[in-house]
């Protein structure tokens, strides 16, 4: 029996089904792929980490046009070899905005980063992740950046030091800060929330080292208030700083409900608004 074989289609004969004009006259905010997770190059201060991130982008869809075209996204991503930083993602962006031929294009990378600290005493080295969401958002000429990132740390209760005979009631604390992508590094931003802290975490402590985490925490007793305010006065000492919003729980051991404070500063002369930021998924958080 002879098989009649159907020659391939080509490409160009193919209808573009996305690009069929629409008429409900409705133009769409942001369409495009979330939950997308590929290897990438982080750069930060000079040094290039390799981690996973999850990707979130989108464009702005006119009403005539039924659909976008959701391969572009991933095709774009796939091919880049730049490694992300904030500084990088307004050519990014608007790369993508020209693929998808929009006016406006946004973008969210969601990562664990890794940095390689040492114990205080023994000095052993160990890494420690911490959470950050790297999020930009092109319109026209113009690009907002915004980093997000997440630091767990050590408070120790003032109220419970003074009261006490002996010892202290102290927890693990999450400390969001989200600041102008443009204006501190991720690594600048840890040193700064962990310079705050009672004391800040570690991946790997000997003895010796415990000992010297637990006298710190003693020695350097904060309240959830006490620790939003003096990362926000870091902050607002850092040039050009117009914008930032921090964030601080902790999660108290002698209850089973957290501590909460949030200062979210804009200056008299940028009245900007963190209205575009969104909250970092759950599987990317650092449980308590």
């Amino acid at each position: 029996m002879d098989w009649e074989v159907t020659p391939p289609l080509r490409q160009n004969v193919l209808e573009d089904v996305q690009a069929q004009r629409d008429e409900r006259h409705m133009a769409i905010d942001a369409v495009g792929i979330n939950g997308l997770k590929l290897p990438i190059q982080i750069e930060d201060a000079g040094r290039i980490q390799h981690t996973v991130a999850k990707i979130r982008c989108a464009v702005e869809l006119p009403p005539e046009r039924r659909g976008t075209h959701m391969s572009r996204f991933v095709a774009l991503l796939a091919q880049e070899q730049t490694p992300i930083s904030a500084q990088a993602l307004p050519e990014l962006l608007a790369t993508m905005a020209a693929h998808l031929e929009a006016r406006t294009a946004e973008i969210e990378f969601v990562f664990p980063f890794f940095n390689r600290k040492r114990a205080p005493v023994s000095g052993v080295a160990s890494p420690m992740d911490y959470a950050v969401r790297l999020g930009a958002r092109f319109s026209g000429e113009t690009t907002r950046i915004t980093t997000e990132i997440t630091v767990p740390v050590t408070s120790l209760c003032p109220c419970s030091k003074e009261i006490s005979a002996y010892g202290a009631h102290n927890q693990r604390t999450h400390v969001r800060v989200t600041v102008d992508g443009s204006l501190c590094g991720i690594g600048e931003l840890i040193a700064l929330v962990e310079n705050e802290a009672s004391a800040p975490l570690y991946g790997l402590l000997k003895r010796e080292d415990e000992k010297w985490v637990t006298e710190q925490a003693y020695e350097n007793p904060k309240f959830v208030e006490d620790l939003v305010r003096d990362i926000a006065l870091r902050l607002k000492a850092k040039p050009d700083m117009t914008r930032f919003r921090i964030e601080v729980e902790n999660f108290e051991s002698i209850h089973n409900h957290s501590a909460y404070a949030v200062i979210e500063y804009v200056d008299t002369e940028n009245q900007t608004k963190f209205g575009e930021i969104s909250a970092m998924p759950d599987d990317y958080k650092t449980s308590a």
